[in-house]
């Protein structure tokens, strides 16, 4: 277990090139780690030393990549004093990265149609792969992203020109990045933001897999990413339209590495119920492993 991981994560000091503010104490952080850059995945992470007085490091999702220019992009909301001295980062500093870390997404190309959910800070992962199918030139993927927020989107929302069977028309609010490379979205918010689906982004999901035709539902499968209740209402929307669906778990864990195994969470496996670490073992896991009463 320990051999499949060797040579695979990368301790760089890595450079601040940018750090982008949004509203609700929300950032988005540019680093220049080319080791990690070159070979992060969507559902990867790193694990970010965010002050030389805070021993305890942060593990934050990958937004995107530049492998060519060596560089990746982190989201974080600041929570508790080691965020807020990150988000006192300045251009030029350097910050302790270890990464990337963990397995991410692996869609099956027979369902080609990923439904791509995100809430809040777990959009990233999601973006990230919804980026990477777009730019696959092998299989035609028809990725399509839901993601939900309270707090007003770390991006500037579009507005969708493309159609999606089963939504409201007016319902228009997107994620123009992904928009721009083909992937169709729509965002979700209790908070009344404008072209905003007015409920939870697993019900907007829902309304879209229900005006599905049976074939088409049998190239859907899901991969999401957020809280934890919204990780559950999505493993129970794949279970009722007999779909898959993957999972990219959040937990809190000290070394980031696999070796305090502070990150178990109890998973059920084909030789019966197992401690894995969500750390090197995930961070994605099957949803019915993760929720085997849900199935």
């Amino acid at each position: 277990m320990a051999a499949s991981h060797r040579n695979t994560v990368f301790l760089e000091d890595a450079r601040v090139l940018a750090l982008q503010p949004f509203p609700g104490h929300q950032y988005v952080l540019t680093l220049e780690a080319p080791q990690c850059a070159g070979r992060a995945l969507p559902g990867s992470f790193v694990h970010l030393q965010c002050a030389a007085d805070i021993p305890m490091r942060r593990p934050l999702s990958i937004l995107r990549t530049n492998p060519g220019e060596g560089t990746i992009q982190v989201l974080f909301k600041v929570i508790g004093p080691g965020l807020r001295s990150l988000a006192m980062a300045r251009a030029g500093d350097r910050i302790s990265t270890l990464g990337p870390i963990g397995n991410g997404f692996a869609p099956d190309p027979s369902r080609p149609r990923v439904v791509l959910i995100g809430g809040g800070v777990g959009m990233p992962p999601l973006q990230f792969l919804g980026e990477r199918l777009a730019a696959d030139g092998v299989t035609a993927w028809k990725p399509l992203a839901f993601f939900g927020s309270e707090l007003p989107f770390p991006f500037k929302p579009g507005r969708s020109t493309s159609k999606l069977h089963g939504v409201d028309h007016r319902i228009d609010a997107c994620e123009p990045r992904l928009e721009a490379l083909g992937v169709p979205s729509r965002l979700a918010s209790l908070a009344g933001f404008d072209g905003c689906y007015r409920g939870y982004v697993t019900a907007l999901a829902g309304e879209w897999l229900a005006a599905l035709r049976e074939k088409e539902r049998d190239e859907v499968a899901i991969c999401a990413c957020g809280p934890q209740v919204m990780l559950e209402a999505a493993a129970r929307l794949a279970r009722d339209f007999g779909v898959p669906a993957q999972l990219c778990l959040e937990e809190y864990m000290a070394c980031g590495v696999g070796g305090c195994a502070g990150c178990t969470i109890a998973v059920d496996t084909d030789a019966g119920p197992a401690m894995k670490r969500v750390c090197v073992d995930g961070p994605v896991f099957d949803s019915r492993a993760v929720y085997p009463a849900i199935r």
